[in-house]
């Protein structure tokens, strides 16, 4: 066995059991578990990303957000995806950039399908929350990561980044 797969083999055994206790808490404690499991990601996101290159650009901010997950050991493939009847990769308003994401090979999704848990539950927005603890740091604005499709192959979610929103005026990304 190589030294990838035993780590993958690894975290999939650590994943199955985040898979089992998230279904646990989601009976236990109902809907506030999604909200519970976001403001964790958001702390993850925000923990992992602390010192990550600022940029006010999504697709570099993006690219930050691959490159900690990778430094953290996290198996979480995703892209930028563009619908064929859709002008532009970015949707600007000039208060918010919009861009949809695919998400392939995505450890929570296997680990909800080997346990036998459904989708967009409380571990997706556990997810959700690392994209937008990530972002605060790394553009300095609050997002959104809403997930729009989830599949067995695939998710397809809508990442919104709202400019002129968080607080940190000392961003190096502010007043551009």
């Amino acid at each position: 066995m190589t030294d990838l797969h035993e780590a993958r083999v690894s975290l999939q055994e650590a994943m199955n059991f985040l898979g089992a206790l998230a279904s646990g808490i989601e009976q236990a404690i109902g809907e506030s578990a999604n909200s519970i499991s976001y403001l964790a990601g958001k702390r993850l996101g925000m923990e992992f990303s602390r010192g990550a290159l600022a940029t006010g650009d999504i697709e570099q901010a993006l690219e930050t957000i691959r490159a900690v997950l990778q430094k953290n050991n996290c198996l979480w493939s995703f892209e930028p995806f563009k619908p064929h009847d859709r002008p532009e990769l970015i949707q600007s308003d000039g208060n918010t950039d919009e861009i949809l994401l695919a998400f392939r090979d995505c450890m929570i999704r296997q680990s909800l399908f080997k346990f036998g848990h459904h989708q967009k539950g409380s571990l997706c927005n556990m997810m959700n929350g690392f994209f937008a603890g990530a972002l605060i740091n790394i553009m300095g604005y609050e997002s959104t990561l809403e997930i729009l499709h989830v599949g067995e192959n695939s998710c397809y979610k809508k990442l919104v980044v709202t400019r002129n929103s968080c607080d940190d005026v000392s961003h190096p990304e502010r007043g551009k």
